[in-house]
């Protein structure tokens, strides 16, 4: 078994993360069912057996302002109660991921000090897994794959795939070779498409801002800010535990070259700070932006016409999930 990474150990999408571990919803929001069962399976897995020290429970709080109609409450509750239902499926532990449940105005306030009382009529409470680290996490899976018997390369980038191995590129040294292989596996992400022909994936940005958490003041809870005028789309308030706040995400669809390290538009700071200005009573200038980063994550695109038949047993790939509509406001 060889692991191949041009960069180092989670230099890419793991990297840009919110350094969350979602258990399923968005998938299950788009009737993928089996996928979002996998991904509930998978954080319980992390949460319960691979990795108890590094993914904890999150809680978050969806404050109900007067931008939040009666309707969106409900789909969101619905949401939050189908998202438990899954955890369930995936028989992990109530003790691990408390059930979600309705807040009282007093209590959501207490929650999440920073949000605006005026016309707050409560809130909901729900729970998700969450990383300390995510570069740990990866390098933890990295040695242990080593440990039984696997080649981890670092800086040695795969140029093309095939059914039957890889052709490979040292970056220190610009000396090519060969790797053959009874199975192979391209987890390349929105990258994928680069080292083999039929994949089409088209790349969304999701940007992060960073503040200092003293800007927003204590917030044991995370917050779930419904973004204004759409239905079923939030931007996510997420402390680190570490003096910052981590403030995301866009879900903008990139054109052209993928980067390795994607920039953050002036355009991305903007909506974020004009959604927190929706719910927050604290204001949130662009001098209090002290970081900013963007990941990328594959989304999938329709095939154009029939094409050519795929290649006989090709790698394996996940092609992504459905890109949202260009945001227009």
């Amino acid at each position: 078994m060889v692991a191949v990474d041009a960069h180092d150990l989670a230099f890419g999408t793991s990297r840009w993360s919110s350094k969350l571990i979602h258990g399923g919803l968005r998938y299950l929001a788009s009737a993928q069912l089996d996928v979002a069962h996998e991904s509930a399976v998978e954080r319980g897995v992390l949460m319960e057996r691979t990795a108890p020290h590094l993914v904890r429970a999150q809680p978050f709080v969806l404050p109900l302002t007067p931008l939040v109609s009666r309707g969106q409450a409900a789909l969101a509750w619905a949401g939050f109660r189908a998202g438990d239902t899954l955890r369930l499926a995936a028989r992990t532990a109530r003790a691990t991921l408390p059930a979600p449940r309705r807040l009282s105005a007093v209590e959501t306030h207490s929650l999440a000090p920073a949000l605006r009382a005026d016309g707050l009529r409560g809130g909901l409470l729900s729970w998700d897994g969450r990383l300390t680290d995510d570069a740990r996490l990866v390098t933890a899976v990295a040695r242990t794959a080593a440990a039984h018997g696997a080649r981890v390369l670092t800086r040695v980038r795969a140029l093309h795939l095939t059914a039957s191995g890889a052709r490979i590129r040292d970056e220190r040294t610009g000396e090519e070779g060969e790797i053959r292989a009874r199975a192979v596996i391209n987890a390349s992400g929105v990258w994928a498409g680069d080292l083999v022909e039929g994949i089409r994936v088209r790349p969304s940005r999701g940007t992060h801002l960073v503040l200092r958490a003293d800007r927003l003041g204590p917030l044991p809870a995370g917050l779930h800010i419904p973004v204004p005028g759409e239905t079923n789309r939030f931007v996510l308030v997420l402390p680190q535990g570490d003096g910052r706040v981590y403030v995301g995400l866009t879900d903008e669809p990139v054109d052209g070259a993928v980067p390795d390290v994607p920039d953050v538009p002036e355009t991305d700071i903007g909506f974020l700070l004009d959604v927190l200005g929706s719910a927050l009573d604290v204001p949130v200038h662009r001098d209090d932006v002290v970081g900013a980063f963007a990941g990328l994550r594959p989304c999938s695109t329709p095939r154009p016409g029939r094409g050519p038949a795929p290649p006989r047993a090709p790698p394996t790939s996940r092609a992504g999930t459905p890109c949202s509509p260009r945001r227009t406001a």
